[in-house]
């Protein structure tokens, strides 16, 4: 157990729970957040889940001026950008970028380290990495967008979160993805709630 997946996980703790409620702030906790697991993940040699934190800063800037700065018709009362729905040509999208971008990622874990040993340890569970990698920008992403559906999609990320920490020889995050799991339940709900009323 080090600083670094202490401080990690009070950051993403503090994130989850303000995006659960809607809140902007979340997006400047997440910035700090992504820097903090950058070096976790470096040092854990699980390089997918750390190749992921440049992206998702740069989606989390994308969300950061989706949800402040809403098209036309798309503002709630507050002015900020109210909950949409996913439509099932989404969903299809969904799945097949998740699935063929899981298999390709996973074979390239699996070359890095034949390639540059010195570089790349072997990733321990290369399929599971990739496939939470790409569940989770789909996550983010979604997020970005404010789709309710995206608590559906991090609800899967947290478990296999879980499996993956354990995995790795992890102390903390397996607690925390517990902590998301139970927060990503609650947030399904409330953003149900207020998708419902049109906020």
């Amino acid at each position: 157990m080090s600083l670094v997946e202490i401080i990690s996980a009070v950051l993403g703790l503090s994130c989850v729970f303000l995006a659960g409620r809607g809140s902007k702030y979340n997006f400047w906790v997440g910035y700090v957040y992504n820097i903090f697991l950058f070096v976790l993940f470096w040092r854990q040699h699980l390089y997918s889940a750390m190749l992921l934190q440049p992206v998702a800063f740069g989606i989390n800037l994308y969300g950061h001026w989706r949800w402040t700065h809403p098209k036309e018709g798309e503002a709630n009362s507050s002015g900020d950008l109210k909950i949409g729905r996913m439509r099932t040509w989404q969903w299809v999208n969904l799945f097949t970028v998740v699935v063929l971008g899981g298999l390709l990622w996973a074979k390239a874990l699996q070359w890095l380290p034949e390639r540059w040993p010195d570089v790349f340890a072997p990733d321990p569970q290369p399929l599971l990495d990739s496939f939470i990698l790409m569940l989770t920008l789909s996550a983010q992403f979604l997020s970005a967008r404010k789709y309710w559906e995206c608590w559906i999609v991090w609800l899967v990320v947290n478990v296999a979160n879980i499996v993956l920490y354990i995995a790795s020889g992890l102390y903390i995050m397996p607690i925390v993805s517990l902590l998301y799991l139970a927060n990503g339940i609650w947030s399904l709900v409330s953003w149900k709630s207020k998708y419902n009323r049109n906020e």
